[in-house]
């Protein structure tokens, strides 16, 4: 792993930003409030305006796949990252994060002065579908190609049926992007919210995105569609003992109603759909989200 002083840390990232970002990214680093995480175990902080830059940065990288950087439009990360409170300083646990979509993003931002844990499914385990297998080898060739930028972020195996993320009071943060519907089709959505329960601080926040059902959408057609209901899965999370702390619509869209012939799938990026309804989905976009921020309670 590269270390470099924290001084020179958004020197690194910025290398591989366009000029014009680059020259606004330090500007914004004129202005430096500071802030605390609220946790019983609180990091080092950055100066906000420092961080910001750093993960705007970050999300500029010219080390992201093209057709991930593509649908920045969609998934939004520099808002959603700031309203979960993302600091270089934290150690986050991203839950199965496939390809890497935010792997490309967070594991340079934490890489000199955080932790980046990617927690995917035990490889050890035989019987499990294809895809886990190959997103697993991808995303490890993806950190192994360019230990420079993502220097050494650590890739945790968890067990799908008895999910564990670490040792207790382990995580600053938790994140996952569009995997809860998955659970809640598998039947084991409450040991997920356990498991980050245990692993966070007091303190801690975990923060949940997914496709959003209609309010009284029933568990069936939640399963069917991919689609949740936020009250689902504010449910779960509460039954574990999150608080819910608040709610963004930065990943809302309106456009999409949330019925489909083939459910979440039918649009953008899968496009489960027949090619005559190309031009139908690709307005619509790609799914409503929501976005919620869960804190563990500090004492």
């Amino acid at each position: 792993m590269i270390l470099l002083p924290k001084e020179l840390h958004m020197r690194a990232l910025i290398t591989f930003v366009p000029i014009a970002l680059t020259t606004a990214l330090l500007a914004a680093c004129a202005s430096t409030p500071s802030v605390s995480t609220g946790s019983d175990a609180a990091v080092t902080t950055m100066p906000v305006a420092e961080a910001d830059a750093a993960l705007g940065a970050a999300i500029a990288g010219t080390w992201r796949d093209a057709r991930n950087s593509a649908r920045d439009v969609y998934r939004h990360p520099q808002q959603t990252l700031n309203f979960f409170g993302v600091e270089p300083t934290q150690t986050v646990i991203e839950i199965t994060p496939g390809g890497g979509w935010y792997a490309e993003i967070l594991a340079p931002y934490l890489r000199d002065e955080g932790h980046y844990i990617a927690a995917v499914w035990d490889d050890a385990i035989p019987g499990q579908p294809k895809y886990r297998y190959d997103l697993n080898k991808t995303l490890r060739t993806k950190f192994a190609g360019n230990a420079t930028v993502y220097g050494t972020p650590e890739v945790r195996v968890f067990d799908p049926k008895a999910p564990g993320f670490g040792a207790a009071n382990s995580a600053d943060t938790v994140l996952t992007f569009r995997n809860a519907h998955n659970w809640v089709s598998d039947g084991n959505a409450e040991a997920y919210f356990k498991a980050f329960f245990t692993v966070l601080k007091p303190g801690g926040t975990l923060g949940v995105v997914d496709h959003r059902a209609k309010p009284g959408t029933t568990l069936d057609a939640m399963k069917d569609s991919g689609y949740l209901t936020e009250a689902l899965v504010i449910e779960l999370a509460q039954g574990t003992g999150f608080v819910l702390d608040a709610k963004s619509e930065v990943n809302a869209n309106p456009k999409d109603s949330a019925d489909h012939p083939n459910g979440v799938w039918t649009l953008p990026p899968t496009n489960r759909h027949d090619a005559t309804d190309a031009a139908k989905y690709q307005a619509i976009g790609e799914s409503d989200r929501m976005t919620l921020r869960f804190k563990k309670p500090a004492g």
